[in-house]
């Protein structure tokens, strides 16, 4: 089986709203850091004043990788896969995956439009995951 992240008490909402199709970020309200993962201090300036933004889900592909060998023999039929950074519009680096193009680096390239999808795992936890934009 693969690893599900396990929601928390301060970070609940961001998971709620996953499922629910939306990105929501934290911004402190001190020093305006949009920043991910979620949490009540901000890793900038370590103010407590922080709030939740929704993201558009767009972005750049900030940097990536083909993974080839399996992290574990149980994910044979997952490779190749792309784990990737996205620099969404305006604001904070997400980790995450790419899906939805070949994992080749004739079809990826650093600064390539993506957008946001979400992979329902259980009746908890959705995950962002990310695809060449359509537009």
């Amino acid at each position: 089986m693969k690893p599900v992240p396990v929601p928390q008490p301060e970070s609940q909402f961001y998971w709620d709203k996953l499922l629910q199709g939306e990105l929501w970020l934290r911004r402190c309200d001190a020093c305006a850091k949009v920043y991910f993962y979620p949490r009540d201090l901000c890793p900038g300036c370590f103010s407590r004043e922080t709030s939740w933004m929704r993201s558009s889900g767009r972005g750049t592909l900030h940097s990536f990788a083909i993974v080839h060998r399996p992290p574990n023999p149980d994910w044979r039929d997952a490779v190749p896969y792309v784990v990737a950074l996205v620099e969404l519009e305006g604001s904070a680096r997400l980790p995450t995956n790419l899906v939805g193009v070949e994992a080749s680096p004739d079809k990826i390239h650093i600064g390539m439009a993506v957008e946001i999808v979400f992979r329902k795992l259980n009746e908890q936890v959705a995950l962002p995951l990310f695809k060449p934009a359509t537009e």
